[in-house]
C-alpha cells in the first residue's frame, strides 16, 4: 500500500514536470507578442489588517460554584479576559464537593489547570508534600503582595519554607441568627457564655422554633461544632495536636466536647434531621423564622444578599459562646487561595490572573458578592455591610483566625472528622463508640 503510494506520488511529479518542460518550449516557439499600453487600475487597494496573535487560554479550576460565588467569580474572569491583552482564562471548574476530589485526579494524572483554588493549610501543604505546585517567591516579591495581602492572613502563604498559595480572601464563622426570631422568644441580647447559650436555646424552644438549624448533608458544615468544643474546652493547643495525631479521639478531652455536642442534641435543640439538607436550607430555615440560628461562615451573607434580606434587620451575627473563660476566643474557618501547578503550561497568565484578583476593584467585587473577607489590605471595606464589618472587628479586635477541621489536618484524616459529625447528627447516643473507631482510623493515618 505504501509503496503504491510513493510510485504514485513518483509518477505524479513525473506527469508535473512533463507539463513544465513543454509549457516553456511552446512558450519559446510563439512570436514576440507586441507590448500592450499600461492599463491604469481602477480597483483601490486595501489596506491589510495586522496580524491579531491569538491570546493564550489559560485553563482555571475553583470551587466557587452555586451560592459560592459562580456568578461573582464569571464576572471577575469576563473583566480579566477584556482587559488582558495576551491571556484568556478559560473556566473549566465543577461542583464544589466534586472539585475535592477532581482536583487531585487531575494533578495525579498530570493533566492539571493552569491555576486552581484550593484551601489554605494542611490541604496545599499535602500537594505541596506531593511536589504538584509551583513556588511563587518570585512573584510574591515582584508584585510586592507583602504589601497586599492582610499581615493576618500572609502565614497561610508558606510552606516548607516557600510561598505556594496566594490568598484570595478568609471568613469568620459564628453564630448568624434572626433577630426578629430571638426577639419573639425574648432574646434581646445575644449570649456570651455557655450558660446564657444554653439559656437562649431553651427560650427558642418554648416559642416553638428550632434554635439551630443545621445542614450536615455534605459533613462539613457539622465541622465547626468539633472546632469550637473541642478547642473552647480542651484549648487551641489541644486541638492543634489532635489534628497532627499527637492526641486521640477517645481521649477524656474530647469525650468531654462531644457530651456537650449530645446535649444540645438530646435537648432537641437542632431542627430536625440535619444530615437530610445542605448549608442553604439550614440558611433558609433561619430566614424564614423556623430555626433561630445556624453555625456558619460569613459566606452565608453573601446568600442572604442575593435573596433580598437585609443585615442586621433579617440577619446578625454572634461569636460562638465562651465555655472556659481561660480559653481566648477564636475563629475556625478558611482562607481561599490561588496555586499554580508545578507543571502548568501557562503560568505567566495564570500569575497575571491572580494579581488581576487581588486588585482593590476585584477584591471588593469578590468580598461583597460571595460575603468574604478580603484578602487584601487595600480594599476600601467601607461600603460593606454591618454584619461584615462586625466580623472583621471580632477579628481586629483580637479573636484567633484559625482554619476549620478540614483544613488543618490532612485530607485523610480530614475525612475521620467530617464522618464523625454526621455519626453524631444521625445518633449521638454511641458517640463513644464514634470517637473509638475515628481513633482506629487515624492512628492508622498518622502511622501510629
Amino acid at each position: 500500500m505504501i509503496q503504491g503510494e510513493l510510485k504514485m506520488k513518483k509518477h505524479l511529479l513525473g506527469v508535473l514536470g512533463v507539463v513544465l518542460v513543454l509549457t516553456l518550449l511552446l512558450s519559446a516557439c510563439q512570436p514576440a507578442a507586441t507590448p500592450a499600453a499600461p492599463v491604469e487600475s481602477t480597483t483601490a487597494v486595501e489596506p491589510v489588517a495586522p496580524v491579531v496573535e491569538a491570546k493564550t487560554k489559560t485553563n482555571i479550576v475553583h470551587y466557587y460554584s452555586g451560592e459560592l460565588g459562580k456568578k461573582d467569580m464569571n464576572t471577575i474572569i469576563e473583566k480579566f479576559n477584556a482587559q488582558s491583552e495576551k491571556c484568556e482564562v478559560v473556566d473549566n471548574t465543577t461542583g464544589h464537593e466534586d472539585f475535592k476530589t477532581q482536583i487531585l485526579v487531575m494533578l495525579a494524572g498530570n493533566n492539571p489547570p493552569d491555576v486552581f483554588s484550593y484551601w489554605a493549610g494542611a490541604r496545599v501543604q499535602f500537594v505541596v508534600d506531593s511536589d504538584a505546585l509551583m513556588e511563587l517567591s518570585d512573584f510574591w516579591n515582584a508584585e510586592k503582595l507583602g504589601d497586599v495581602v492582610s499581615q493576618g492572613i500572609q502565614g497561610s502563604t508558606q510552606y516548607n519554607g516557600g510561598v505556594y498559595s496566594i490568598p484570595q480572601n478568609f471568613h469568620y464563622s459564628g453564630f448568624f441568627y434572626n433577630p426578629k426570631t430571638m426577639e419573639k422568644a425574648g432574646i434581646t441580647e445575644m449570649p456570651e457564655t455557655w450558660d446564657e447559650f444554653m439559656d437562649a436555646c431553651e427560650k427558642l424552644k418554648a416559642a416553638g422554633v428550632a434554635p439551630i438549624a443545621l445542614g450536615s448533608m455534605n459533613r462539613w458544615p457539622a465541622q465547626f461544632f468539633i472546632d469550637y468544643l473541642v478547642s473552647y474546652t480542651a484549648g487551641h493547643e489541644y486541638r492543634a495536636k489532635l489534628q497532627k495525631g499527637e492526641a486521640a479521639f477517645d481521649d477524656p478531652e474530647v469525650m468531654k466536647a462531644m457530651e456537650l455536642w449530645k446535649e444540645l442534641i438530646d435537648k432537641g435543640y437542632f431542627y430536625p434531621d440535619a444530615n437530610a439538607y445542605d448549608w442553604t436550607d439550614a440558611a433558609d430555615q433561619v430566614a424564614s423564622g423556623e430555626a433561630g440560628m445556624t453555625l456558619m461562615g460569613t459566606w452565608i451573607t453573601g446568600y442572604w444578599d442575593g435573596l433580598g434580606f437585609t443585615p442586621v434587620e433579617d440577619y446578625d451575627v454572634f461569636p460562638f459562646p465562651i465555655i472556659d473563660p481561660a480559653i481566648p476566643p477564636a475563629t475556625f474557618a478558611s482562607t481561599d487561595s490561588w496555586t499554580i501547578p508545578a507543571d502548568a503550561k501557562n503560568a505567566d497568565c495564570a500569575k497575571e490572573f491572580i494579581a488581576w484578583t487581588l486588585t482593590p476593584e476585584m477584591q471588593l467585587l469578590w468580598a461583597k458578592g460571595q460575603g468574604a473577607l478580603p484578602a487584601s489590605s487595600q480594599t476600601d471595606t467601607s461600603s460593606f455591610n454591618p454584619v461584615m464589618k462586625k466580623a472583621l472587628d471580632f477579628i481586629s479586635g483580637g479573636t484567633m483566625w484559625l482554619p476549620a477541621y478540614d483544613l488543618s489536618t490532612t485530607p485523610p484524616n480530614a475525612e475521620i472528622g467530617l464522618n464523625l459529625g454526621a455519626l453524631m447528627m444521625n445518633d449521638p447516643s454511641q458517640y463513644a463508640q464514634y470517637l473509638a473507631e475515628a481513633q482506629t482510623q487515624s492512628a492508622e493515618v498518622f502511622k501510629k
